[in-house]
């Protein structure tokens, strides 16, 4: 290390921690989960992409699911939300799945940040693959394993299009009279069809 103008010149070599080291941290690694994947994804990976140790990248996120949660900017963390879905007899499964789903979605905080992701879906490719790596690995792996029923992925992937279609419908484009409706009508209307999904004969 040598000194220009009374101040260390750092040599070559991957750069420490700046201020914008984290945001640059989370951009690599959205690009890599909407590209590869949360499997193929790691933690070295996207510190050499970054161009920083893999040490700051551990400085800044405790392991890959903490960095895949700040990658996807959530303020809430959907393995909670699944082990509440989870907890309880298949029989009920959907009612609680569309529950949880509206639970979430009616926390104005919530809201304005997945209604954004759900409207860029429509026109990125890298929001639309990291929200396929969220909805799989975070949400529907996990449902997919209570399961003990054939076509697993068919049955979880039909749910992902009615709640998907849910939000488009009551919370971005706001088509009446579904906007309006309490959440224990939403739950009567759309549990059904989740837990026939979920459990039923298809």
């Amino acid at each position: 290390m040598t000194r220009q103008g009374g101040r260390a010149a750092r040599g070559p070599g991957r750069r420490p921690g700046a201020p914008d080291t984290r945001g640059s941290i989370l951009d690599v690694a959205r690009q890599s989960f909407a590209d590869h994947g949360y499997d193929a994804t790691t933690l070295r990976g996207v510190a050499r992409a970054a161009g920083v140790d893999p040490a700051l990248v551990h400085h800044y996120f405790a392991g890959k699911h903490q960095l895949f949660l700040a990658a996807m900017d959530l303020s809430v963390d959907p393995e909670v939300l699944v082990s509440q879905v989870l907890d309880g007899d298949l029989a009920d499964i959907g009612d609680r799945l569309v529950r949880t789903f509206l639970g979430v979605w009616g926390q104005p905080a919530h809201r304005a940040r997945l209604t954004a992701m759900v409207r860029a879906t429509a026109s990125s490719e890298n929001v639309s693959g990291l929200m396929r790596e969220a909805l799989t690995h975070l949400i529907f792996d996990r449902i997919a394993a209570r399961l003990d029923r054939p076509d697993t992925a068919l049955r979880v992937s039909a749910v992902a299009s009615q709640l998907m279609g849910l939000a488009m419908a009551r919370y971005v484009v706001r088509i009446e009279p579904l906007a309006s409706l309490d959440d224990d009508a939403v739950v009567r209307l759309v549990g059904p069809t989740i837990q026939r999904y979920l459990t039923a004969d298809l």
